[in-house]
C-alpha cells in the first residue's frame, strides 16, 4: 500500500500543504472552522499517519520531554504526572516517565538512555546523588527543571513546596486542638532529601514560635522497612506523643498500619495529620486530616519552564526557586 503524504492530504482536502502542516501543529489561528473541519475529515478518510521521524528532522525537536521520579509509589508522585502529561498532550508534546526508585545509578541510567533519543527536555524529580551529571547537562545546554526537590548551588529552575509552610500548618491545627507533645515522622534524610529536612525544620521552627519544645525523640526519619520499628519507639517512651504528623503518604500509611496493629484510637490515643493528600483520607474512619499540594499548579508551572528553555523563551527572572502554599484539610483525626 502506498504511504499516504501530507501532499495527499492537501490535494484531497483541497488546501495547501502548508496549511495542513498548520493543522498539524495545531496552529489553528489562521484558518477558518471549515477548512480545519475538512482537513480532519480527510486525515481520517485517508487513514493518514504524520511521519514522526520526518517532523523532527525538520522541526530540530523530538517533541517528546522526559520525566525521571525519585519515587512513582508516593501518591504526589502520581499526581503532578498526570498534570505533567495533561499539559504536554495539549501542547502536541509526548512524555517518557521513568522511576528512579530512590536510586542515583538508576537516575544517571535513566538520564543517559533519554539524553541518547534526544527528548527536548527534562523534568526530574532529583535523588540527590547525581550533581556531576547535572552539571553536565546544564553545560550541554539541555532543557532541564527540577521537581519537588531543589539541590544546593545548582542554578535549575524548580518547582517545589513551601514545606516549612505546610509543617507549620500541621503544628498550628494541633495546637489549636490542645495537643502539646507532637512528633513528627519522614523517611530518610541520608542523602539530604530537602521536603524531609525543610519538613522536619518547620515543625521546629514552629514549636518554638509556638514556645512548645523540641523533643529529639519526637522526631523520626528512618528508612521505609524500619518506619514500623520507628513508630513503636515512640510509643514505647515515658511521654509518648499525643499527635503525629505523618511526613508524607508513605508515612501516613506505616502509621495508620501500626495504629490498626495495636489498636489504637485515633484521635483518642493518638491525633494524626498527613502532609500530602491521599485518595483515602476523606472516607478513612475516622477521615485523616491531611497537608495537601497544589499539584496542578505546580505541575503547569513546571510545564512553562521546561517550554520556555526548549522554545528559548526564557526570562532572567526563570531560576531559583518556585515554591508554592499548601492547603491544609481539617477532617476528624485530631
Amino acid at each position: 500500500m502506498k504511504n499516504i503524504t501530507i501532499a495527499d492530504v492537501a490535494r484531497h482536502a483541497e488546501v495547501s500543504k502548508s496549511t495542513v502542516s498548520q493543522y498539524l501543529n495545531k496552529r489553528y489561528e489562521y484558518m477558518s472552522e471549515t477548512t480545519r473541519k475538512k482537513i480532519e475529515k480527510t486525515i481520517k478518510e485517508l487513514n493518514y499517519r504524520p511521519n514522526v521521524v520526518a517532523r523532527s528532522l525538520k522541526q530540530k525537536s523530538t517533541f517528546t520531554v522526559g520525566v525521571i521520579v525519585a519515587n512513582i509509589l508516593h501518591t504526589f508522585s502520581t499526581q503532578i504526572i498526570r498534570a505533567i502529561e495533561n499539559n504536554f498532550h495539549q501542547k502536541g508534546f509526548h512524555i517518557i516517565v521513568c522511576n528512579a526508585d530512590d536510586e542515583p545509578e538508576k537516575e544517571r541510567n535513566y538520564i543517559e538512555m533519554l539524553m541518547a533519543k534526544q527528548v527536548d527536555g527534562f523534568i526530574i524529580f532529583p535523588t540527590g546523588g547525581n550533581v556531576d551529571l547535572y552539571k553536565e547537562m546544564i553545560n550541554q545546554n539541555i532543557p532541564l527543571v527540577f521537581m519537588d526537590r531543589t539541590i544546593d548551588e545548582m542554578d535549575i529552575p524548580t518547582v517545589m513546596l513551601d514545606n516549612m509552610d505546610a509543617s507549620r500548618l500541621a503544628v498550628q491545627s494541633l495546637v489549636d486542638k490542645g495537643y502539646k507533645r507532637i512528633s513528627i515522622i519522614t523517611t530518610s534524610i541520608i542523602r539530604n532529601i530537602s521536603p524531609r529536612v525543610e519538613r522536619i525544620q518547620g515543625y521546629k521552627k514552629a514549636l518554638e514560635d509556638f514556645q512548645m519544645p523540641v523533643v529529639p525523640d519526637y522526631i523520626k526519619s528512618p528508612d521505609v522497612k524500619n518506619l514500623n520499628l520507628a513508630i513503636g519507639e515512640l510509643f514505647q517512651l515515658n511521654a509518648p506523643p499525643d499527635a503525629i504528623i505523618a511526613g508524607n503518604d508513605r508515612v501516613l500509611i506505616g502509621v495508620l498500619n501500626y495504629i490498626k496493629e495495636h489498636d489504637l484510637k485515633i484521635p483518642d490515643d493518638i491525633a494524626v495529620i498527613g502532609i500530602d493528600e491521599v485518595s483515602f483520607a476523606g472516607f478513612f474512619t475516622p477521615t485523616i486530616s491531611t497537608i495537601s499540594q497544589p499539584t496542578v499548579e505546580m505541575a503547569n508551572q513546571a510545564v512553562k519552564l521546561l517550554l520556555n528553555q526548549i522554545n528559548q523563551e526564557v526570562d532572567l527572572g526563570e531560576t531559583g526557586v518556585y515554591r508554592l502554599k499548601a492547603t491544609l484539610n481539617s477532617r476528624e483525626s485530631y
